[in-house]
């Protein structure tokens, strides 16, 4: 049985330090089977937002455990991914839709119709319509119930980079200098990592129902901190998370180590 967390509670948000990023990922992952669960029994379906990297992966292995040794089915669920590359063929290494197929999708029941990736491979002409249908499936679909994410050193969330407004939806980005370096080993090289991306907005993000953000190690303690505790600015686009009525951060003990108090 994991231990329990300690709790720090800064502008409004619940921050779950975790003694090891396992017991992290089993928190997650048991709300999330109790949220699908729960849909079920209601005869409704149940939206996800999902995230890819290294940051979930335990999740993903979690529910695919579940999905093997408990029974879990994923029937139900419909999931939109946060983010894709562009221009990214689907079947690249770095694409998120192999990343999602191979980490999570091609292991449990749910329909392959129910699975919404961002398109790394549209024409700069059609990206704009995309994206508009992107937000208009979310919104058909009555919304996501359960927002998974990470951060990234700039204080991305998505790839909404700095600068990026809070009402921002789902549109194409460039990608911070910081950002592409920190994806450069995934390319051989930051000369090859794209300079763009597809990403929801932070307006999309806030207006899941719940929002829970990972993040694990030293290198991630600094803008953890910064975020939950630092003044709302898109100089920090996760600093707007503050705003939520439902966000938690589920942290290690690393990550957890610069927060104030």
């Amino acid at each position: 049985m994991p231990d329990r967390p300690q709790h720090h509670l800064i502008n409004g948000i619940d921050l779950q330090a975790f003694a090891v990023a396992a017991d992290a990922n089993h928190s997650v992952a048991t709300e999330i089977a109790s949220l699908i669960r729960q849909r079920q029994a209601d005869g409704r379906q149940c939206v996800l937002g999902l995230a890819t990297g290294s940051t979930p992966l335990g999740v993903y292995a979690e529910l695919i455990g579940m999905h093997r040794d408990e029974g879990l089915s994923f029937a139900n669920v419909v999931t939109f991914n946060l983010d894709e590359y562009f221009p990214m063929r689907p079947d690249a290494p770095q694409s998120y839709h192999r990343f999602m197929n191979e980490n999570l999708v091609d292991h449990i029941d749910i329909d392959p119709a129910n699975v919404h990736i961002p398109y790394g491979l549209l024409s700069t002409g059609a990206v704009d319509e995309f994206c508009h249908n992107y937000e208009q499936l979310i919104d058909d679909s009555g919304g996501i119930d359960l927002q998974l994410l990470g951060i990234g050193r700039t204080g991305h969330i998505g790839f909404n980079e700095p600068g990026s407004d809070r009402s921002s939806l789902t549109r194409l980005v460039q990608l911070n200098s910081v950002t592409r370096v920190d994806a450069a080993s995934d390319f051989a090289g930051v000369d090859n990592v794209p300079q763009w991306a597809i990403t929801m907005g932070v307006q999309t993000i806030l207006d899941s129902r719940r929002i829970r953000l990972l993040a694990f190690g030293k290198h991630k303690a600094p803008i953890v901190a910064r975020a939950a505790a630092g003044k709302q600015s898109d100089s920090v686009p996760a600093t707007f998370l503050q705003n939520h009525v439902d966000v938690r951060y589920l942290l290690d003990s690393d990550a957890a180590s610069e927060l104030p108090g």
